[in-house]
């Protein structure tokens, strides 16, 4: 508003300007001073010229920041404009936006960049009315699958059909799924495939991520390997270190001349703590090759309310010692396809577990449940128990990893190796104060 007074105040000061000049020339006319009437004129008319190409440029100036705002083109500097100091506020707002832009800019290729970097395959589709565009497309899926960075649904349809064809099935709703696409036309990967459809600002997003479940494997195995190798020679260094300490000490008791009955017993010492260690390294490396080498399982037909029960009941000695209240609920008749050794060694391991977790509890309670679902049989053994903490359920199925100082730590891991060889999983969930394990077996 303020600006717009300036703008008429500077319009009315050359009108007034040009009114006063024809006014004077005419009356200079009428005095008969023909030559200055003429010269008055003269500038009258410069006056007109002059307020014209104001009036333009002015006109024009504004018409061109407006028209580069809409349509989103800070390009122009408008610096050298100073003096439309009537145009202040809007070559303000024109700098503003330009600098919101600039930023908005920076940010899109930050996140281009990320999202490029990324060894995920991202897809992000855009709807324009009833049909979809690519919004977004990152180098992985593009180089990955060998697919240009194509702007139209329908040019990718015929790149990755296997892909589209699924998405369009499920009409571009939230998708879980795995799939098989081929690779460089040569090689047939699975990935899996996750997809979700959002609304922002009335446009409508659908966003697809692709992940190789062979990459994600060999990441997975690459973090168990160095988990592995973290403990294995945590453990080897718990032993080497005093071996070789002591073995430093005994070789310079033996280069001495004489040896008192000090130095003897200090021999003696020396000798039986370096057994101990090697017994220990010994167990240790017998750990870790019974979980190299678990055999191959041995199924027959296993009635599954029996298999419980007499696991049950090699474990009631300590029930009973222990004073623990043993809750079995499995009451319906099951037969399993299984190694009937092998799988009541898991119950042995877990109910074992549980005669640990409860040992400084009051209430003492083991609780086995099952069900059937999907032709899967679900084992649940849940203890009152300390529970798993936060801080170590990542790490309870790791090999040699315990927190028991009798444990060996190969329970839970050889738990765990012989139900995924009997082609199920092994499971753990805290809830309530209560630790459940759960052993899911196929029919």
């Amino acid at each position: 508003m303020f600006q717009s007074l300036k703008i008429y105040n500077q319009l009315f000061i050359r009108l007034l300007a040009i009114v006063l000049g024809v006014g004077a020339s005419f009356y200079l006319l009428q005095k008969g001073l023909i030559y200055t009437s003429i010269f008055t004129f003269f500038i009258i008319i410069l006056l007109f010229i002059e307020l014209y190409f104001y009036i333009k440029n002015a006109f024009l100036l504004y018409d061109k920041t407006i028209e580069a705002i809409l349509q989103n083109d800070f390009s122009a500097d408008f610096s050298r404009h100073k003096s439309f100091k009537n145009y202040e506020s809007l070559f303000k707002l024109f700098n503003n936006l330009k600098q919101k832009q600039n930023d908005q800019i920076s940010k899109d290729i930050i996140y281009q960049s990320i999202l490029n970097n990324i060894e995920t395959g991202i897809l992000i589709l855009k709807k324009e009315e009833n049909d979809w565009s690519i919004f977004l497309m990152n180098d992985y899926f593009s180089k990955h699958f060998t697919v240009p960075k194509v702007s139209k649904w329908s040019y990718l349809r015929n790149q990755l059909p296997s892909l589209c064809g699924i998405i369009e099935e499920q009409n571009f709703e939230e998708i879980k799924t795995s799939l098989q696409i081929r690779v460089n036309n040569q090689d047939t990967q699975t990935f899996v495939m996750q997809s979700s459809r959002s609304k922002t600002l009335n446009q409508e997003y659908y966003i697809v991520l692709l992940d190789s479940i062979q990459k994600v494997v060999e990441k997975k195995e690459k973090e168990a390997w160095i988990n592995l190798m973290k403990v294995i020679s945590h453990e080897l260094l718990n032993s080497l270190t005093p071996i070789r300490s002591l073995s430093q000490n005994l070789h310079e008791l033996v280069q001495q001349e004489t040896l008192s009955q000090e130095d003897l017993e200090d021999m003696k010492q020396s000798v039986a703590t370096m057994l101990n260690r090697s017994d220990h390294l010994q167990q240790f490396v017998e750990s870790y090759r019974k979980l190299a080498m678990l055999p191959s399982p041995k199924k027959e037909k296993v009635e599954l309310s029996q298999l419980i029960a007499e696991s049950l009941q090699i474990m009631a000695p300590l029930f009973k010692q222990e004073k623990i209240q043993i809750s079995n609920k499995i009451s319906f008749k099951r037969w399993l396809e299984i190694d009937k050794k092998q799988i009541e060694q898991v119950l042995i391991n877990l109910l074992t577990n549980s005669i640990y977790a409860l040992s400084e509890r009051k209430e003492k309670q083991i609780t086995i449940t099952a069900e059937v679902k999907e032709k899967r049989v679900f084992i649940t053994i849940t203890d009152t128990g300390i529970g798993i903490d936060t801080e170590i359920k990542d790490k309870i199925f790791l090999p040699f990893f315990t927190t028991r100082k009798e444990g060996a730590g190969i329970g839970l891991t050889l738990s765990k190796s012989i139900v995924e060889a009997h082609g199920g999983y092994l499971a753990f969930q805290n809830e309530d104060n209560k630790t459940s394990f759960v052993i899911c077996l196929v029919e």
